[in-house]
């Protein structure tokens, strides 16, 4: 069922199906929840899925002003005291995963479960970044004007504001990364955008973490391994941490005394 919530003068768009605990999912930039057709939305099998679509992105209009992912992440706050009025499990895919870091950062109340896909912290750790300067490519334009109330000569419109966003936002800190208490799966693929030393980096700063590395995969890992990818975060999400049986990282620190 698709429907309209306002958010900070927003007229935000998403799609809910299914019952259960809410699980939100966080499509990429420059597109759009159909991100998670045929890999994550099956998942509304086991849970109430919210597919909200941020400001400039898919049916959701843009408005004046920057597309930061600061105005992303505090738009996604509003939405899930609106919609949601409680803790989440949230899943963000590429920039969403961003999004979704930050809303994890900044309203700790509002996240059960983190699910970080082929997400950066800062963009040093992406390798292609967007720019106003390349033409987009023709499948990108074509899923925008497919669905955009803006048309598709809106688009270089929404291109310039992400990439000066990116160009321009500070990234978040080691103490920013330290404060995020909740589980966390930190998911990308072996080829992917984000940097594997990045995605690390992310994976270490995160008090509590697993880390999966996706095989043969791109940053289009939900397209390439939608059974494989959407297993992972199905048992993430659906079962408890359990002790493993030869720990290193997780292992107890040692007591000790005067």
């Amino acid at each position: 069922m698709a429907d309209y919530v306002e958010v900070n003068g927003v007229s935000m768009w998403y799609d809910e199906r299914g019952d259960g605990d809410p699980l939100v999912l966080l499509h990429g930039g420059l597109s759009d929840s159909r991100d998670f057709t045929g890999n994550l939305d099956t998942l509304a099998s086991r849970f109430r899925l919210l597919l909200p679509e941020r400001r400039g992105h898919g049916h959701t209009a843009d408005v004046a002003g920057p597309i930061t992912l600061e105005v992303m992440a505090q738009d996604t706050i509003v939405f899930l005291d609106k919609v949601v009025g409680g803790p989440v499990r949230l899943v963000g895919y590429s920039a969403g995963a961003t999004v979704a870091l930050r809303v994890a950062v900044g309203r700790p109340d509002l996240v059960d479960r983190l699910v970080l896909i082929s997400g950066a912290f800062h963009r040093d750790g992406m390798i292609l970044r967007p720019t106003a300067d390349a033409a987009p490519p023709p499948q990108l334009v074509a899923a925008y004007a497919e669905v955009s109330p803006d048309g598709a000569e809106h688009l270089p419109v929404v291109i310039a504001k992400i990439a000066q966003s990116v160009a321009e936002e500070p990234g978040l800190t080691a103490a920013d990364l330290g404060a995020v208490a909740c589980r966390t799966l930190v998911m990308v693929g072996d080829d992917d955008n984000v940097t594997l030393e990045h995605t690390l980096a992310l994976y270490r700063g995160l008090r509590n973490a697993q880390l999966a590395i996706v095989p043969a995969a791109s940053h289009l890992l939900l397209l390439e391994k939608p059974e494989l990818c959407t297993r992972l975060v199905s048992d993430f999400l659906t079962t408890d941490s359990t002790p493993t049986m030869m720990p290193i990282r997780r292992a107890t620190p040692p007591t000790t005394s005067d």
